[in-house]
């Protein structure tokens, strides 16, 4: 299955809203990479087991279920996290681009291709459907977790 879709960070037509910079977003993304505890529900360790200026190799701890990850990225660009299959996981990829087509108006782009079957119209299908609605709002989840760090003053510390 692959599936993307964009969600709006910043609008510009709400006075309301706390508009971030690229480099918050991006802050906000680093810390999903380097412990992610707080933007994926269920998970209870996140340990980076190699590191480099271009990627880390992490593995996720949910219960008794490991993951082990890489993360690769390109500064105030994008990041994508592409997770190994094993036992109790069928593997896959996300990328996440960060898109400004006008001055603070940002977006990020979130890239899924797993190996679930597209299959529309069966159970597979259903099933498809559902993953993506989830997506969806794990990924609004993750710009209102990046608000919170940007809200804490996490790019100072």
């Amino acid at each position: 299955m692959r599936f993307e879709h964009l969600i709006e960070v910043n609008d510009l037509e709400n006075p309301l809203q706390t508009a971030l910079t690229r480099e918050e977003l991006w802050f906000g993304l680093l810390c999903r990479a380097e412990d992610a505890r707080a933007f994926l529900p269920g998970l209870e360790a996140c340990r980076v087991v190699e590191r480099s200026d271009e990627h880390l190799v992490r593995d996720l701890h949910f219960g008794s279920a490991v993951i082990r990850d890489r993360v690769t990225f390109r500064t105030l660009d994008w990041i994508c996290f592409e997770s190994e299959a094993n036992e109790e996981h069928a593997g896959g990829s996300l990328r996440i681009t960060i898109e400004e087509p006008q001055q603070g108006a940002l977006f990020l782009r979130f890239q899924y291709q797993t190996t679930l079957p597209e299959g529309g119209g069966t159970e597979d299908g259903q099933y498809a459907a559902f993953v993506r609605s989830a997506y969806h709002q794990s990924d609004i989840d993750t710009v209102r977790v990046i608000r919170m760090i940007a809200e804490s003053g996490g790019l100072q510390q």
